[in-house]
């Protein structure tokens, strides 16, 4: 559904975040920490791996892999209230079950066996489909890619569709002492800071920050599960007021400091990305234990993830007042777009890896490249009727 008329800058940060998870996949390969694994390409930081690095793509991906997918499941709770009232219980499961979790079943395994095959004839050097067919499943595990963003929303709308009445009960009293939070910013990002922490610190702490666990397709990372559960929560709650015309309208002192978010949001970031080492040097000197270190850094990841996230939505509402032809086809094409840029990616790093062209080109022709051909494929699909109506 697009929703561009009623809340605009709702469906083109949608749209603009999802052009930063084809930006994100793109600069995967270029990374200074890239790592290729020769005999299970799945446990690699990325199914393709250049021999040129930039140590720029590792900050770029790093600031989006910390706040936007949380974002996008914020987005995600924004309508499910709303979607539930007017179609009724069993309505939207159906519509989500057709909208969400079919195309990630069948689509998203289709579209990830045709993007995968680089990274096989890389780890085999040869071209048996039905060799990579029989690896995708049996030795990689049948990979999600980035559709497992897909089941895990539609999983988090099953619990609050089954869950509704129970949540019901608080969520009224909740959304109107969050819009009475319109002119008090500082207690709105201290509520979402403090809710982040809680979600994420311990679980990061305790299991690790980048474990991946799953079956088959059904795969999640175990350290912000909660957090984008949170998040998707929290995004409900908002969804579930006049947050266009309270919270986030243009009186409100949240996004009148739109300039104050984006400014702490890049600082946040760059103590971010300057903490690590200082922290692991003081570990090895004893000047701090090392649980402090961790809570520090974790403490600092939690507020760039708020910060920008409250950020890119300030600047949104604060500027997107005005439709744009080529953004409403961007928007309308986004979920299509998300589903299927993987194979792009991969495939022209992969016919990258040949050229001795610097890393920031080669970043550059894979984005320009994914994002176009993955924008011409969704136009193209959506002129079925069955795909339009659900994608």
């Amino acid at each position: 559904m697009n929703n561009s008329k009623r809340n605009l800058w709702v469906d083109y940060l949608r749209s603009a975040i999802t052009v930063l998870v084809v930006a994100h996949h793109s600069s995967l390969a270029y990374t200074t920490f890239a790592r290729f694994d020769n005999n299970v390409y799945i446990n690699s930081t990325h199914p393709i791996v250049d021999s040129k690095r930039w140590i720029g793509l590792d900050i770029f991906q790093n600031f989006n892999d910390v706040f936007f997918m949380s974002l996008m499941f914020l987005i995600g709770g924004l309508f499910l209230m709303k979607s539930i009232n007017k179609k009724g219980v069993f309505n939207f499961i159906r519509d989500r079950f057709y909208r969400l979790f079919i195309p990630f079943l069948f689509l998203g395994t289709f579209f990830m066996v045709i993007a995968y095959f680089p990274p096989y004839h890389v780890v085999y050097n040869n071209f048996n489909i039905v060799a990579h067919i029989k690896d995708f499943f049996v030795i990689e595990k049948w990979p999600a890619g980035p559709p497992w963003f897909i089941w895990v929303l539609f999983l988090f709308n099953l619990l609050f569709a089954l869950f509704l009445s129970q949540f019901n009960k608080a969520s009224e009293k909740i959304g109107k002492r969050l819009s009475d939070l319109k002119n008090k910013p500082l207690t709105f990002f201290g509520l979402l800071f403090s809710i982040s922490w809680i979600l994420y610190v311990p679980i990061a702490h305790i299991m690790g920050a980048g474990d991946w666990t799953g079956i088959g397709p059904f795969d999640f990372q175990i350290s912000r599960i909660l957090l984008y559960f949170g998040y998707f929560t929290f995004g409900i709650l908002i969804g579930n007021t006049d947050f266009n015309n309270e919270l986030f309208s243009a009186k409100s002192v949240i996004v009148k400091k739109w300039w104050l978010w984006l400014s702490l949001s890049l600082a946040a970031y760059f103590v971010l990305t300057i903490i690590g080492e200082p922290l692991t040097q003081l570990v090895k000197e004893k000047k701090i234990e090392e649980i402090n270190a961790y809570m520090i850094y974790y403490t600092v990841y939690v507020a760039s993830c708020t910060l920008s996230s409250v950020a890119f939505i300030t600047v949104f509402v604060r500027f997107i007042h005005t439709e744009k032809k080529w953004w409403n086809s961007l928007s309308e094409n986004a979920y299509l777009i998300y589903i299927v840029h993987f194979i792009f990616v991969l495939w022209s790093q992969f016919l990258l890896m040949k050229f001795n062209i610097p890393a920031f080109v080669k970043f550059l022709l894979s984005f320009t490249v994914s994002l176009s051909l993955s924008w011409l494929v969704s136009k193209w699909l959506r002129k079925v009727k069955v795909v339009k109506k659900y994608l």
